[in-house]
């Protein structure tokens, strides 16, 4: 794919002089001191922080082994993040500090703190055991965004079982095909979550799922009392079951390199990879990012709006911030039930410090309008925050005038963030009391990340001109492999572009050292801030009888990013049939097939797509199509230019 390069639109803003005071990384000289001595000494840098921030059961041998692509961090150290983030903390005032504070839609509210939330912990951690979960074996975690989701995570990680948490607006379909690459041993999931004032179907979803798994138990929260199927021989109640457990689970001591999740993220071959996170880096990693970047104070409320579903709940809700001490702030519901104003009620409600949400949702807030959030009081707000793609200038603007100006008494700095699942933690990023703020630029490497643009050589490319967003040297928090397919974890980050971890976006450095991150170079699409996998949408349409052939393209999205358009070619019996009502059919099938973050936004019916004499959809030209624009480029392999004249014209 060819890079366009993209002029700096050269709009700069300063932090605060009131919030520089007060930050925990205060200037420019000490961001350039912290990132040379990463570069100088990485090993140094990391063990010091290593010892400083995190308590180790036994300390490590080496802090680095790195064998391209197999790294190990703090090799033959052992420690455990359930303790870190919950049992080092109730020795001292955080003892009774909230460690979470959660809100479901329908209004009801729980506060936990450390000693609760500990001990609620724990109890599940013992009722794990009694399942027969022992330290290695997978369990899969399909809720809503509840506190027992946190607890969950917590609670396995605290007895060394790997959790593999599946976002429950995922299909039967797609969560079964987790639950057998991961070979998960017990499902936790709930009788239902709640979403716009309607009942997501969970476990009605879980009994579809784990048939002709090797799932033994599930285990099932109470949390809309809706009338569920039940099997006596495999389904359990969480509340039940911990009542007949003891309260005492001493943390296991895990090797830094023990696997401590998997999370699966879509890719370009159809089927979603499992992204393997492993102890003792990712700890340490989201535990300073999340420290430096947010400027995390023991006073703050801070809410990170992305479900634990997503590698940004799991790195910035629970683990990050529970590592410092920090309250986390969990909401179950959607950001404009019962009405547009929800967010900005709840900011208003708790006097939530941090805001730390997607470029696709301000988006929404922006055409919602600026009287919704002018009806709160916002004042509680000293910083934001942006995660899950690029964010156009525009909607920065918005966002820092209308959310950060807000009414509080400096305005709040905004901290954009680029990094990915596969990277763990923050890549780029604006330290918010040290750097300048450019509207559009994810901003310079977090220390210990050495990022570049280069060509598909591994070149580096002028400044000012795009190129392949690349990683030159490992950092503690970086995907270990792929579950079950080392092959493809060489493949696809290692083998892309020689000798440097190829993260498949485009980017542009200017001269400023900022980076400008363009999106996907590959066919994976960013829809709300989510990964998806064409192959994956294509699949799911062309498993319809009604469809013989389909292809599945992005194109730009005020809102969401990248709307999802698709290209469809019907088996011959069924071209006479109205063409919306086959619209509707396979917009629904497609959500049955994968869930409703991948409902088609687009289908247009041709007879044929543009392909190779070989027989490979041209995908790039459908892009150029879906978006309006001018087809470029060489088109000398293909087979049937009047192809493109039909597609044009329908």
């Amino acid at each position: 794919m060819v890079i366009e390069s993209v002029a700096d639109e050269g709009r700069t803003f300063e932090p605060h002089a009131a919030f520089v005071q007060q930050a925990r990384i205060s200037s420019k000289e000490e961001y350039d001191a912290l990132y040379k001595r990463s570069m100088d000494d990485p090993e140094g840098f990391w063990g010091e922080l290593a010892a400083q921030e995190l308590h180790w059961f036994k300390p490590w041998d080496k802090v680095l082994q790195w064998d391209e692509p197999t790294v190990q961090w703090f090799a033959g150290g052992q420690l455990n993040i359930s303790y870190n983030c919950l049992d080092r903390h109730l020795t001292g005032a955080r003892r009774h500090k909230a460690a979470l504070v959660w809100e479901g839609e329908p209004g009801d509210s729980v506060t936990l703190t450390y000693a609760q939330l500990h001990h609620q912990v724990c109890l599940f951690a013992n009722t794990l055991k009694k399942l027969g979960v022992e330290k290695g074996d997978r369990v899969a975690i399909y809720l809503p965004m509840i506190p027992e989701a946190a607890v969950a995570m917590l609670a396995c990680a605290r007895i060394g079982a790997v959790h593999s948490v599946v976002f429950g607006g995922f299909s039967a379909e797609s969560l079964k095909g987790r639950l057998v690459d991961a070979g998960v041993k017990v499902v936790i999931t709930a009788d239902g979550g709640w979403r716009r004032g309607s009942i997501v179907p969970l476990k009605a979803n879980v009994d579809k799922a784990v048939q002709g798994t090797a799932v033994e138990s599930v285990l099932v929260v109470r949390r809309t009392a809706q009338k569920i199927d039940w099997h006596e021989e495999r389904d359990y109640w969480w509340h039940e079951l911990q009542q007949t457990v003891s309260a005492i689970c001493p943390a296991e001591p895990m090797d830094s390199e023990d696997m401590l999740f998997i999370l699966y993220t879509s890719g370009t071959t159809g089927k979603p990879k499992g992204v393997v996170h492993t102890t003792g880096g990712y700890n340490l990693y989201t535990h300073i990012t999340s420290q430096w970047l947010f400027d995390l104070k023991d006073t703050d409320l801070y809410w990170c709006t992305a479900d634990v579903g997503w590698i940004t709940g799991h790195s910035y809700t629970v683990y990050g911030p529970l590592s410092n001490g920090a309250t986390s702030f969990m909401y179950e519901g959607a950001p404009n039930f019962p009405d547009n104003g929800r967010f900005w009620q709840l900011i208003e409600k708790y006097g939530i410090n941090i805001l730390y949400t997607a470029p696709t949702a301000i988006r929404a807030f922006m055409k919602w309008g600026e009287d919704w959030p002018g009806r709160y009081d916002l004042s509680s707000l000293r910083l934001l925050g942006t995660v899950g793609e690029p964010i156009n200038p525009e909607a920065w603007m918005w966002y820092s005038e209308v959310i950060g100006a807000g009414k509080g008494p400096t305005p709040a700095p905004i901290v954009d963030t680029w990094w990915m699942t596969e990277t763990g933690g923050h890549m780029l990023a604006t330290f918010p009391g040290a750097h300048t703020m450019r509207p559009g630029c994810a901003g310079l490497p977090f220390p210990g990340v050495e990022a570049d643009v280069v060509d598909r050589e591994g070149n580096p490319v002028p400044v000012g001109e795009g190129g392949y967003l690349v990683i030159k040297r490992p950092w503690p928090s970086m995907i270990r492999t792929v579950y079950g397919n080392p092959d493809r974890y060489r493949q696809n980050y290692w083998e892309q572009v020689p000798g440097v971890f190829f993260s498949g976006d485009g980017a542009v450095k200017g001269e400023n050292g900022y980076f400008k991150v363009l999106g996907r170079v590959d066919d994976v699409l960013s829809v709300s801030g989510h990964r998806l996998g064409t192959m994956e949408i294509e699949s799911a349409l062309v498993s319809h009888p009604m469809v013989a052939e389909a292809a599945v393209v992005g194109k730009p999205d005020d809102i969401k990013g990248e709307a999802i358009c698709a290209y469809v070619t019907l088996n011959e019996a069924d071209q006479d049939q109205s063409q919306e009502e086959l619209i509707q059919v396979l917009k629904k099938h497609v959500v049955a097939q994968i869930g409703a973050i991948a409902r088609p936004d687009e289908i247009h019916f041709t007879e044929q797509l543009p392909k190779t004499r070989s027989g490979k959809i041209m995908r790039r030209l459908l892009r150029s199509i879906a978006s309006g624009e001018e087809i470029a480029g060489d088109m000398s392999t293909l087979e049937d230019r009047s192809v493109l004249d039909k597609l044009r014209g329908s």
